[in-house]
């Protein structure tokens, strides 16, 4: 079963301060052109989309630096509300390895991951961090969160949408478009549930 847990992009969350994407109608069938034809304007980290290294890191990873390899394969998601401790962070982590996806994990839920939880996160080696935020870590002060995650190549996949996914192994595949030299990139982000 393929569970699409992308935002639409032109109605989607706009962390603060962000700009948010913009439509343009280039060509328009109805207006006599040949053609229906769309531009857009957008920030690399609307709606549903992926940070490399080097949105916080000098001269880390960009997007197109990290392979497919970290975006598409095994994943568990888990569930979680509030701040996610370290202990909520090891009892994650427990439950993914158990389910043989202890690489990438998704976080459904109002969770905040909090330094703690990146640090026993980011020791584990992790290739991959998402939740349904526009951000890893609280949003009026993510950076040391994504320093945490970020320094050991861990991606972070924000913004995915797992209303009624429950928790489990899954495989994702969140593949971003290929911005070469950019630190983040949207995605199409979708599970296929898989035999536990």
């Amino acid at each position: 079963m393929l569970i699409d847990i992308t935002q639409e992009l032109f109605s989607c969350r706009v962390y603060p301060g962000d700009m948010g994407p913009e439509r343009l109608r280039l060509g328009d069938i109805d207006k006599g052109d040949t053609v229906n034809l769309t531009g857009f304007s957008m920030c690399a980290h609307n709606g549903t989309h992926v940070d490399a290294p080097s949105h916080f890191i000098r001269n880390g990873k960009t997007v197109d630096q990290m392979g497919l390899e970290p975006f598409v394969g095994d994943c568990y998601v888990a569930r979680a509300e509030g701040d996610v401790s370290a202990e909520k962070a090891r009892d994650i982590r427990l439950k993914a390895e158990q389910a043989g996806a202890g690489k990438r994990i998704l976080i459904a839920g109002k969770a905040t991951v909090t330094e703690e939880a990146a640090s026993v996160f980011a020791a584990a080696g992790i290739m991959l961090l998402g939740n349904e935020s526009q951000t890893v870590g609280p949003e009026d002060a993510p950076m040391n969160v994504h320093l945490i995650l970020l320094g050991k190549d861990c991606v972070l996949l924000e913004g995915v949408v797992l209303d009624g996914v429950d928790e489990g192994r899954y495989f994702l595949s969140a593949a971003p478009l290929n911005l070469g030299g950019c630190e983040g990139a949207p995605c199409r982000a979708y599970l296929i549930k898989t035999e536990e």
